[in-house]
């Protein structure tokens, strides 16, 4: 399945879970949950943290982390 750190700058899609049996309790506080659009904006210069849009404002986010967030199939245009 793909994952928040497969996306490209300017790609959006909703969230759908996260990899693994316990949701990461850190990210569902920055209100990264199933359901919710997330925008990816951009990379750092190393690739690292990655720099998302959620609910309307700009998050960053480890590119670690953002491999725990799975995306549903199909984009949002």
């Amino acid at each position: 399945s793909m994952t928040l750190a497969d996306l490209k700058p300017g790609d959006r899609a909703v969230i759908q879970g996260w990899v693994g049996d316990f949701p990461p309790i850190r990210l569902m506080e920055y209100g990264i949950l199933p359901g919710t659009e997330v925008e990816l904006v951009r990379f750092a210069p190393l690739g690292d943290p990655i720099d998302i849009k959620i609910r309307g404002y700009h998050l960053s986010i480890r590119k670690a982390d953002a491999a725990l967030i799975i995306l549903t199939d199909n984009h949002v245009a």
